[in-house]
């Protein structure tokens, strides 16, 4: 049996040329259980009997919708409705991209709402988070459900190391989008798993050293009109790996 406690999810993002409900059944239909939504699929400026009809649907058919992002927050009404509409969706997380400016205005709806903030960093030519270590030191003196969603690929484009990443940060990590690319460059693009130049296993297997519990949500932006077969193939390889630790 692994000895991972963490939970493999969907990032929505991978799926944006399909609607909400397509969305969650090939989220399903790839054996994943968790998922995270994107605006596409879930728009932010939905009101909030439409947001909790959405999220039950998703639900129904069999998904954990935990969190949702990447959500930019340019304004202080902008993170406001993330939170109400995080709440309203009974989600755990948001995975977002905050002005630094907003950044104890949104710690106050953190402790309000009781629901995590994961900044995400966004590597080469992200002006804000382009770093794992960016997000740290805007959350490090900052209540604990301000952490990072670590994306491995864009940290390993900035040719920095995802596993140091996830040893160095493990307390604050409250997402994980994992993927692998196909050069450690501005350059590197996406492509299934182990087909790359991250080590997808040891990725894994640092990621269940840590004893992370949250979800770690595979993000496949390559073919978005038909990426189900190489996302199967991540899945399946993923899951093949983490049947040995």
């Amino acid at each position: 049996m692994s000895k991972a406690k963490f939970n493999l999810g969907m990032a929505s993002y991978t799926l944006r040329e399909f609607d909400l409900i397509k969305t969650a059944k090939m989220t399903r239909r790839v054996g994943l259980t968790h998922i995270s939504l994107k605006s596409m699929h879930l728009p932010l400026d939905k009101d909030k009997n439409e947001i909790k009809e959405a999220a039950k649907k998703v639900r129904e058919i069999g998904l954990d919708l935990y969190g949702c992002g990447v959500v930019y927050m340019s304004s202080r009404e902008e993170a406001e409705n993330a939170f109400t509409y995080a709440e309203a969706a009974n989600m755990e997380v948001i995975i977002g991209v905050p002005d630094k400016e907003l950044l104890s205005f949104i710690e106050d709806k953190v402790k309000e709402y009781d629901i995590k903030l994961a900044i995400h960093n966004h590597g080469p030519g992200d002006e804000r988070y382009p770093s794992p270590d960016d997000v740290y030191e805007v959350v490090k003196d900052r209540d604990e459900r301000m952490g990072l969603c670590l994306d491995i690929g864009h940290t390993k484009r900035l040719g920095e190391d995802p596993i140091q990443a996830i040893d160095k940060y493990a307390e604050r990590l409250h997402d994980i989008h994992i993927k692998d690319i196909s050069e450690a460059s501005e350059a590197g693009g996406p492509v299934p798993m182990n087909r790359g130049v991250i080590d997808i296993p040891a990725v894994l297997e640092k990621i269940a050293e840590i004893e992370y519990e949250a979800v770690l949500g595979l993000e496949y932006e390559d073919k978005p009109e038909d990426p189900l077969p190489e996302i199967a193939e991540s899945v399946g390889f993923m899951k093949g790996v983490l049947s040995l630790l």
